[in-house]
């Protein structure tokens, strides 16, 4: 199934009206407030969002998985599915692929693909989580850390497998994230598995192509649960400073510890000029990868606050970042639910984008606590979403892209194609 320019044109037709009310009202009220609407309006037009080839199909929790019916079963078919994504929001227009779960048959094929629905790929992913058909060593216990030097060897050769799969895409990156660790103690030498760690990762980037980045992500726990060899930020942070100026740190939302304050680690990372990207997503409990600003919208928004800042203020040189959502779907649509992610995070960052710097900082610098909380509230409790539909009609999208995709009915024309039970690859 393809949304054609048409069906979006006669869908903004009956929002139009209401939509230049509330928007004319809203660049007026900025206006007033030193602020440029429409400047916010381009700078949110620039924003790009990677959807994961894994996140196209149901997610499933450790007790089961509901398939929606009309999953994608091939890579084509993802592609296919993102660029409805993109068409509907215009925001959507990067992949992120998890190698071994999608490796093109036909590399030049998927990138003609691709660029039909202006989608462009976005960093890929290795895989030594899981054991593969095949596979000589299993990584039971630990990849790129096993005591077994040649357990590390395949996980190496792995990733040097998936960068080349990425050169042939177009891709320039490499995001590495392990399991490895230890569910008990004593079970390993914690010294000797990060050094193993780290010796296999800087092996890796030596074969890294010049003009490419490695990201390395981190995780306090879970599938292990007494300890993980990448377990915070300053662990990766650490790595990725081992093995030298292309490495960088991965942020996903979901991989800390209940209350952790992730503002502060991206204003850390930043700083020293190491901050590689996000993986988007929301928790309640734990690594739930809900829906982007489902139960924390606040925390998403003074996280962006951090990155406007520092992308406005980079002494550090950090470079521009990679921005990807990671989620799963157990009892939602999957498009549905990416396309309310894509709302949630240029929600966040249009309202980053209002908050007045300069009285900001005097109150900062006067300490001024309760006018320093309101600058930040007001910003926050500003509704925005008129910038984010005028943003997608100048760029072509959707005014209301849930509703037109719920209107058109696309999920069960997926079904129609490709039937009841189809099963997205990978997850």
């Amino acid at each position: 199934m393809k949304i054609d320019a048409s069906q979006i044109s006669r869908h903004n037709k009956s929002y139009i009206e209401s939509h230049r009310e509330t928007y004319e009202f809203l660049r007026y009220q900025l206006d007033k407030q030193g602020r440029n609407a429409d400047a916010i309006v381009e700078q949110l037009k620039r924003l790009q969002i990677a959807i994961p080839s894994w996140a196209l199909g149901a997610g499933g929790t450790r007790f089961g998985r509901f398939s929606m019916g009309g999953e994608p079963g091939t890579l084509e078919q993802k592609i296919e599915d993102i660029g409805l994504i993109h068409a509907l929001t215009r925001s959507a227009g990067a992949v992120s692929l998890h190698i071994p779960w999608d490796i093109p048959e036909d590399p030049k094929a998927i990138k003609e693909l691709a660029a039909a629905h202006d989608i462009t790929f976005d960093a890929v992913n290795s895989n030594t989580f899981q054991d593969q058909r095949g596979q000589q060593h299993s990584y039971k216990f630990g990849s790129l850390s096993h005591t077994d030097s040649a357990v590390r060897e395949q996980a190496i050769r792995h990733n040097l497998e998936v960068i080349e799969t990425g050169k042939t895409l177009g891709s320039k990156s490499i995001t590495v994230w392990l399991a490895d660790g230890a569910s008990f103690p004593g079970q390993n030498n914690l010294r000797r598995a990060l050094q193993h760690t780290m010796d296999s990762l800087k092996a890796i980037y030596r074969h890294l192509p010049p003009d490419w980045k490695m990201y390395i992500e981190y995780k306090p726990y879970e599938p292990n649960f007494y300890s993980t060899v990448i377990q915070d930020w300053g662990t990766a942070y650490l790595l990725a400073t081992e093995c030298g100026e292309r490495a960088f740190t991965l942020v996903d939302l979901g991989h800390h510890l209940p209350n952790t304050n992730i503002e502060q680690i991206v204003a850390t990372l930043m700083m020293k000029g190491k901050l590689g990207g996000f993986h988007f997503n929301d928790s309640k409990y734990g690594d739930d990868d809900l829906t982007v600003g489902c139960i924390k919208p606040y925390q998403l928004f003074l996280i962006f606050n951090e990155l406007v800042y520092g992308m406005n203020n980079n002494t550090s040189q950090n470079p521009p970042l990679a921005w990807m959502i990671d989620a799963s779907h157990n009892i939602k649509d999957p498009l549905e639910d990416l396309i309310q992610s894509l709302e949630a995070i240029r929600l966040a960052y249009a309202q980053a984008l209002l908050v007045d710097r300069k009285a900001l900082e005097e109150a900062q610098a006067n300490n001024e606590v309760s006018r320093a909380q309101e600058i930040m509230q007001n910003a926050f409790r500003t509704d925005v979403r008129p910038l984010l539909r005028e943003a997608r009609l100048q760029s072509g999208a959707a005014l209301e892209p849930l509703a037109l995709y719920q209107g058109l009915e696309v999920r069960k024309q997926l079904v129609k194609e490709r039937g009841v039970k189809s099963i997205a690859t990978g997850l």
